[in-house]
């Protein structure tokens, strides 16, 4: 049985931080890469941020750059998402996700169908 679990959710006022964590369980995910997508109400899921494997590659999405920092603790297979300065357009629930563990050099791992694991969710609100 394969699992992302993401505590760390939660009501924050704008211009605060939180940190998303991601943790896995079912097997190792050192060799893959993992990502942040958040699904807004009333829109589709979009992608926030990625890292690789080893964790010396990341990317964001151009609309969070500078505030997010995705980072991952291989030892304890966990995946983290710092959120800094939040918004109120941030308000969304946000989704972790992991690849399958075989590189793929055709993936920018900015789309959901790169990704073969999920998390459950977990509600990001901010208030304004």
């Amino acid at each position: 049985q394969v699992q992302l679990v993401e505590p760390g959710g939660g009501l924050v006022q704008a211009g605060g931080s939180l940190r998303l964590s991601c943790a896995a369980s079912g097997r190792t995910f050192g060799s893959c890469a993992m990502g942040w997508f958040r699904q807004a109400p009333g829109k589709g899921r979009e992608f926030v941020a990625t890292i690789s494997g080893s964790g010396s590659i990341t990317n964001y999405a151009e609309s969070v750059k500078g505030r997010l920092t995705i980072s991952r603790d291989n030892a304890k297979n966990t995946m983290y998402l710092q959120i800094n300065n939040l918004k109120p357009e941030d308000t969304a629930v946000y989704y972790c996700a992991a690849s399958q563990p075989t590189y793929d050099s055709n993936f920018y791992y900015t789309e959901a169908s790169e990704y073969e694991y999920w998390g459950q969710g977990t509600q990001v609100t901010v208030s304004s």
